[in-house]
């Protein structure tokens, strides 16, 4: 009992080949009280505004109430009218599906290049390996600007077509960099086996580098999904079409509809309220991050190594 107390109370080091009890002092107890402090606030900065936007969203069309209105939600004041809207405007289905296509080819794209290109950043016999790394880098430090950009996208045929979104920035240096170092922290042993026993570097890549991946290459892609799905200066800069708008250029518009004047009716999506419009819009556009990350999380949890060398 006594043993079970000290447990619960104690934190352990090994010394050799024994253990000694270390207790938490009073700088530990106080380092914890002051990380929980933050947490809580740091939870309640990002909650209040969430709730109030999702609670917002649920406005009935005949609810006018003081400045709190959007702040709590009481089941006989809700009402789905502004989702209605959302749901059965052509506009938003359209501008959501762009948003969709952008961010599943962007996302193919920018791994099928950032994982080889960070495979072979990680190959110390490479070559020339120092002068190709140098050249990743610098365009990581000295960006070449909009209007060079610009001009190469129209160039190459790519205005007004949705790869211009993503193909410009499908390999970003700093993604690419943190794969090549988780790269080179596979065990060495196992690449050499493989090299052994006759594997070209393609197969040594497909066959045993990407199976003890998973969670770079899971991280790696939330990032990328992340930025190109809000994506908005790109869209604006490249897509001249109204048809080819994507989700981010449509809530541009839908939040900047009414001005100042909450309660104005706006024709493209019936009669429901702007203010629920504009909530209901923000939250739908959230929502795909919202159901992807619980499906990737478990993959940060795992830390950025998964292989080890096996006998």
């Amino acid at each position: 009992m006594v043993m079970k107390q000290q447990n619960k109370q104690s934190r352990y080091r090994r010394v050799g080949t024994t253990s000694v009890a270390i207790k938490p002092g009073k700088s530990d107890h106080v380092f914890n009280l002051v990380v929980d402090l933050f947490l809580i606030v740091l939870l309640v900065i990002i909650a209040v505004p969430l709730w109030s936007t999702i609670t917002l969203s649920f406005r009935p069309n005949d609810y006018i109430g003081n400045n709190l209105q959007g702040m709590f939600l009481a089941p006989w004041e809700w009402s789905f009218s502004a989702y209605k809207a959302l749901l059965g405007n052509q506009g938003f289905l359209l501008a959501f599906k762009n948003s969709f296509l952008i961010l599943t080819g962007g996302v193919v794209t920018a791994l099928l290049l950032t994982i080889p290109l960070a495979y072979v950043l990680s190959i110390p016999t490479l070559p020339g390996r120092k002068y190709l790394s140098l050249l990743v880098v610098i365009p990581y430090v000295f960006n070449v600007g909009m209007i060079p950009t610009y001009l190469l996208v129209t160039n190459i045929g790519l205005i007004d077509h949705l790869a211009a979104i993503f193909l410009p920035g499908a390999i970003s240096t700093y993604n690419c960099l943190i794969m090549r170092s988780f790269f080179e922290g596979l065990p060495s042993e196992l690449k050499e086996s493989a090299r052994i026993d006759g594997a070209s570097e393609i197969q040594v890549l497909v066959r045993i580098i990407l199976p003890l991946s998973k969670a770079i290459i899971m991280t790696i892609g939330l990032f990328y999904g992340v930025s190109f799905w809000n994506d908005f200066f790109h869209a604006m800069l490249y897509l001249n079409s109204n048809h080819l708008q994507p989700l981010p250029i449509l809530l541009r518009n839908i939040l900047m509809a009414s001005g100042m004047n909450e309660y104005v009716e706006v024709s493209a999506f019936g009669d429901a309220p702007i203010a629920a419009i504009k909530a209901a819009s923000v939250f739908m556009s959230a929502i795909p991050m919202i159901i992807a990350y619980p499906f990737i999380q478990k993959y940060f949890t795992k830390g950025t190594l998964l292989g080890s060398v096996k006998g």
